[in-house]
């Protein structure tokens, strides 16, 4: 009973005073988790439905995953997808960071908000401005045209992640290598960019994740040989409800953890808190 009485944070608000919090974190989470640890068994069925628990245990859906040539490229559409968006929403959020953080103009606070403005509104209305835009240029069903609509959702993540890190951050070692005659551009590099990799490795793995896992966008703006995994899963439910679904969804959710613990392992191991 001693753990109660502990103090949980350094107001000295005890444990068992946050009982409570515990209690209604962990039903959420529950909630959360469960359904997504039912899909797992699931895509391990042998029968021709989804049931749950399987009658009969077999690899089959993931065999008809890995053989199927179009599922294969809407994986390899979306794995594509997420990199470069990764590739370019975080070098650009990173700049938007620093340069937001570094300037004293009363309109940054106003650019911020404008740069975030993308996760404060619904993503079906960014679709079908999305689409509107891309039919008018020709970008509907090309990866250039899903790329620039994903890194519009994925640049706010980016953003919030990296200025969190700048706020942290002692500028006064930049200013000090730049004292000593590195350029801005320099300084950043050898100076601010190691401090905050952790941060920035972080902003692209949730830049990879938004655009790996986003769907309605998807739904407006890719298609044929661009066809992303999400936008196939979501037809083949519409049409037809087989395990590989559920296959598949299991392979995603294997990825998106990989991920992250790789991400933390490398926190650990740098010594970042």
């Amino acid at each position: 009973m001693k753990w109660f009485n502990k103090p949980a944070s350094e107001t000295q608000i005890t444990h068992g005073q946050r009982l409570w919090l515990y209690v209604v974190a962990t039903i959420i989470m529950f909630l959360l988790v469960v359904p997504t640890l039912i899909v797992i068994p699931m895509s391990f069925s042998a029968s021709q439905y989804l049931e749950f628990p399987p009658k009969e245990w077999s690899f089959r859906w993931y065999e008809f995953y890995f053989n199927s040539n179009s599922w294969m490229s809407a994986t390899a559409t979306s794995l594509k997808a997420g990199l470069y968006t990764m590739l370019v929403a975080t070098p650009l959020g990173v700049m938007a960071s620093y340069g937001l953080y570094v300037c004293s103009h009363p309109a940054a606070r106003l650019v911020y908000l404008l740069l975030i403005t993308p996760i404060m509104i619904p993503v079906i209305l960014i679709a079908i401005g999305s689409f509107y835009i891309y039919v008018q240029i020709g970008l509907v069903n090309t990866m250039f045209g899903l790329v620039v609509a994903h890194t519009i959702l994925a640049l706010p993540l980016v953003i919030i992640v990296v200025t969190s890190a700048f706020k942290s951050y002692d500028m006064g070692q930049e200013q000090a290598a730049r004292s000593l005659g590195a350029s801005r551009f320099i300084a950043f590099m050898t100076v601010t960019l190691p401090q905050i990799r952790f941060s920035v490795i972080t902003a692209a793995l949730l830049a990879f994740l938004t655009s790996f896992d986003e769907v309605i966008i998807a739904m407006f703006v890719s298609g044929g040989d661009n066809s992303t995994l999400t936008k196939n899963m979501f037809n083949a439910l519409r049409d037809q409800i087989d395990p590989t679904i559920a296959s598949i969804s299991t392979i995603m959710i294997v990825i998106s953890s990989s991920l992250v613990i790789v991400t933390q392992i490398f926190a650990r191991g740098r010594g970042v808190k």
